[in-house]
């Protein structure tokens, strides 16, 4: 019989962001299927965590404290390590304000996470994937890299950026055996969301309005990306490249 499904068996990933919300449901989806995680994060607390979780469930794991925006700290990471398979870029932040809402630290702020932490660790670890031929590379843009969303500026601006490198990464080895995507998604219920839903008087009628703009009215589950992201970090899905996988519940359907 043929093998299961979206292995990770012998492979190794390293994902950022993995100390909470959709970078920590990555990292044990990932160990679930078979693949060794490097869980790299700010936070000791939630990288311990994440390995924790991992290891005590017989998977293998081990975790990285840097921050995503130091280059020289990224390429340090990378420095001895041995080749990835697979390179998930989750860890970003957010920003709420229009024009008037936003100041050019905010703009700056945003571009160092979420611009500048993906093209670190892509410049520190892709060239070994390139050298090897073969590897996947996960961005994780936003529904707000695919079409504006309102007083969200910074953070627009900042994930049409993730899109926009994640194209030109792909465009620019596409004869190489590394791939390069993205996913986008929509609103999704992570530990950050719950802690901004629970600062309404109406918790509860704050979710409604804010997964009003899915067209299956709920926020997605952080494990509902992971499954996204294992697809594209397995061997099935290696006629993709280039893409934006949207899992954002139908927002951009009518965009």
């Amino acid at each position: 019989m043929p093998n299961p499904p979206f292995r990770l068996d012998g492979k190794t990933a390293l994902v950022t962001g993995a100390g909470s919300g959709i970078g920590e449901a990555i990292a044990l989806c990932f160990a679930s299927q078979g693949a060794s995680v490097w869980v790299v994060d700010r936070d000791p607390k939630g990288a311990a965590a994440t390995v924790e979780k991992i290891t005590s469930a017989g998977g293998k794991a081990r975790h990285s404290l840097v921050d995503v925006s130091d280059p020289e700290a990224v390429q340090a990471l990378s420095s001895g390590a041995a080749p990835l398979d697979i390179l998930v870029n989750n860890a970003g932040i957010g920003h709420v304000g229009n024009l008037t809402g936003t100041a050019a630290a905010d703009l700056d702020r945003m571009y160092a996470v979420n611009v500048r932490g993906p093209f670190n660790f892509c410049r520190a670890f892709v060239p070994a994937m390139l050298e090897r031929r073969r590897g996947s590379v996960i961005n994780m843009a936003s529904i707000g890299g695919i079409v504006a969303v309102r007083d969200r500026l910074a953070y627009t601006v900042s994930k049409f950026a993730v899109v926009g490198l994640t194209k030109s990464l792909a465009l620019d080895h596409s004869d190489t055996g590394v791939r390069f995507n993205c996913i986008c998604p929509g609103r999704v219920e992570t530990p950050f969301v719950k802690g901004r839903l629970a600062e309404y008087p109406d918790p509860e009628k704050a979710y409604r309005e804010m997964a009003s703009t899915q067209l299956n009215g709920r926020m997605a589950r952080p494990a509902e990306i992971a499954s996204a992201a294992l697809y594209l970090a397995a061997d099935e899905s290696e006629m993709v490249t280039g893409s934006s996988l949207m899992v954002d519940g139908g927002w951009s359907a009518g965009k």
